[in-house]
């Protein structure tokens, strides 16, 4: 029997962080039972008790949220605002609806795919976006829209217009499965949503074509893959996830690849349930992320 991620009925998670200070969190718990909600995760954390950031996560239940939630955002406002700190509040019975952007690559694309049918991703996916076509007949067994946006040449505009028609207003944030072209910073500021890569960690020691090949003349002894968000530097958004294998002499540049296809299935796959949980706090250039995982 599959391992789904149940909807959870009458749950909301409230993001919290802003400047940490004497009894805030006094206030947010306060705050959650004043509307009739009982708290099932709470996770915190500071950087510096003495003038530093504070960052909050924390689940609750609250009987017919549905109808509440206004009332208690109002509430939010009132008592949250004048601390000085920023907040979000989610229902999570509602799942955050992802695109995912892929070229020729599938590992990526498919284990989403794939974790997302047994119910492992919280999400819904309604399109796949290709500037290729070699993956339009796997996407579409799994049920979810395939649309071909061709990019050739120096100028993308045209088809990030086309991308831009495709999700705005569509989708809540977008997944780059090994989509190998290069997200314009004009795209970025018109597509509204955030956007998160995966890309083996050779960057930037074995930058451009080959990197495998590179790294086994090199003779490296790790491999790996990180997860971050896209920021108009390129590759050096916030990181939300990252993990590494262990590799040998023995192991071909074909061997090296396969495996590193297998961390950054593995990696991108926790990055977005991650983000679809709300676990991830972005705080300048980087990210703090709220899991059961060390």
């Amino acid at each position: 029997m599959s391992p789904h991620i149940e909807p959870k009925r009458d749950h909301a998670c409230l993001i919290v962080h802003g400047p940490d200070q004497p009894g805030l969190v006094a206030a947010v718990t306060g705050l959650v039972t004043r509307n009739k909600g009982n708290i099932v995760t709470l996770d915190q954390y500071s950087d510096n008790p003495e003038g530093g950031a504070f960052f909050q996560r924390v689940v609750f239940h609250r009987p017919d949220l549905a109808a509440a939630i206004d009332e208690i955002e109002a509430d939010l406002a009132k008592t949250l605002k004048p601390l000085g700190v920023e907040w979000t509040l989610t229902d999570q019975s509602i799942p955050k609806r992802m695109a995912i952007l892929v070229s020729t690559s599938d590992h990526c694309l498919l284990e989403l795919l794939w974790r997302h049918r047994r119910g492992e991703l919280p999400v819904t996916i309604p399109m796949v976006i290709s500037n290729h076509t070699n993956t339009a007949e796997d996407v579409r067994t799994f049920g979810i829209p395939f649309f071909h946006v061709p990019s050739q040449g120096p100028d993308k505009s045209e088809a990030e217009a086309k991308i831009l028609e495709l999700v705005k207003g569509n989708v809540d944030f977008i997944v780059l499965a090994r989509y190998m072209q290069i997200i314009s910073e004009d795209f970025l500021e018109k597509v509204g949503v955030p956007i998160i890569n995966i890309h083996h960690s050779f960057l930037p020691a074995f930058i451009g074509a080959a990197p495998y090949r590179k790294a086994k003349e090199r003779g490296v002894k790790l491999i790996g893959a990180t997860s971050h968000y896209v920021t108009k530097d390129l590759d050096e958004g916030p990181i939300i996830e990252q993990d590494v294998a262990r590799v040998n002499h023995a192991m071909d540049a074909a061997d090296l690849q396969a495996r590193g296809a297998y961390v950054e299935r593995a990696v991108l796959s926790r990055a977005v349930q991650w983000h679809a949980e709300d676990r991830v706090i972005r705080h300048g250039n980087h990210t703090i992320v709220f899991t059961d995982r060390p």
